[in-house]
């Protein structure tokens, strides 16, 4: 996808607003349908099962990636990504399939682990498609792609055992409405706390690089340095996503809320304010540790309240809420950038103090369920 932009060059765009207008509507298109309809794939995997429903998804990318090969025109491939938003949409049902996998005392872990793989594909994905497109071309690339999701397919198929509840609810349980669902308890402001962690964590993109730059460093220094802030962030990130699982067992998930976003607001503003290498790489790593920390707990603890027969649903809010806000992110950093650049990062900071307060004052504390000895009904 980051080469998306020269791709629609070669399909004849010349003018770069133009160009600008295709690449932009071409890779939101994707996300912000996506969002919208994950509540409803949920939903039909709560009903008929997940497995049947992320095969399903796989398969239409490895029919979308082989048909993006072959497009003649800018609106081709705007269509097909709006058609992979609306068919793929699996980021949601495999967060859902991790939690019915594992025990609820372990659902914190496997919702990370999910999580891990989510963060390491986009970050190594970039490097990949520019070895690939150097050696095979841009046209070929998607085609690797197609086959990737060929594999993950048999991968599915072959290896998933579907939980024999989460294909089959028992039918004693409550129904779980659209409706219903945002009324158990913390479940709004845990998808506010989503939102927000994502409105943040993805505003970086747009302006990183200006800002390096703005601070004196050259364009070989400067770009030298995002990358390895870009991977610090990703990996640190990943590190957070195990650590929640750690501080869980250990304390509530609003302390733990609370004290990350603290972490991850006092970081952003000193990353605002220093201008050496290693400050910037510091400040960015800790950010994304603290960051991956809340995020994770707050997939956690808003599935340790919805009903197992109704995770679908509930994990499509949840994953409604995140590609909402890393959809509208790269928009709001651009608007605020072209007034001032740190101001981006202050405002994330901001954003994360007040969410602190919110989650202090409306959160409702619980402990999450604990690892233990079964019961001798489970035994």
């Amino acid at each position: 996808m980051p080469f998306l932009s020269r791709y629609i060059q070669e399909l004849g765009v010349t003018d770069t607003g133009e160009v600008v207008l295709w690449t932009g509507a071409t890779l939101g298109v994707t996300p912000a349908l996506s969002a919208l309809c994950a509540p409803l794939w949920g939903r039909v995997g709560d009903l008929f099962g997940n497995k049947l429903l992320v095969q399903r998804a796989l398969l239409s990318c490895v029919v979308v990636m082989a048909l993006m090969s072959r497009a003649t025109e800018a609106w081709h491939l705007f269509a097909l990504r709006a058609i992979l938003g609306l068919l793929a949409g699996y980021g949601s049902l495999t967060l859902t399939m991790a939690a019915l996998s594992a025990p609820r005392e372990k659902m914190a872990s496997a919702i990370g682990s999910v999580q891990t793989a989510q963060r390491v594909g986009p970050a190594i994905g970039p490097l990949l498609g520019g070895l690939l497109e150097s050696a095979l071309g841009l046209r070929t690339t998607f085609l690797v792609s197609s086959c990737v999701y060929a594999v993950a397919f048999v991968m599915v198929s072959v290896m998933y055992v579907e939980p024999a509840k989460a294909a089959a609810p028992d039918r004693n349980e409550e129904r779980v409405s659209f409706s219903n669902v945002l009324a158990f308890e913390n479940f709004v402001v845990l998808m506010l706390v989503i939102f927000s962690l994502q409105v943040v964590d993805r505003s970086f993109g747009p302006v990183l690089l200006l800002h390096v730059t703005e601070l004196g460093y050259t364009a070989r220094g400067a770009s030298l340095l995002v990358g390895g802030l870009f991977s610090a962030l990703a990996l640190s990130g990943v590190a957070g996503f195990q650590l929640a699982a750690i501080l869980l067992k250990r304390t509530t998930a609003r302390a733990v809320i609370v004290t990350a976003s603290l972490a991850a607001a006092a970081s952003l503003a000193t990353f605002a304010l220093v201008e050496s290498a290693w400050l910037l790489m510091v400040t960015i790593a800790l950010f994304g540790l603290a960051a991956g920390t809340a995020l994770t707990t707050a997939f956690t603890a808003a599935g340790s309240v919805v009903p197992r027969h109704a995770h679908g649903v509930g994990f499509g809010f949840l994953t409604g809420a995140s590609l909402i806000g890393s959809a509208i992110s790269p928009i709001l950093s651009g608007l605020i950038a072209a007034r001032s650049i740190r101001v981006v990062f202050l405002s994330g900071a901001a954003v994360l103090t007040l969410l602190v307060l919110l989650v202090r004052r409306v959160m409702v504390e619980r402990d999450l369920p604990v690892e233990s000895a079964p019961s001798v009904d489970e035994a």
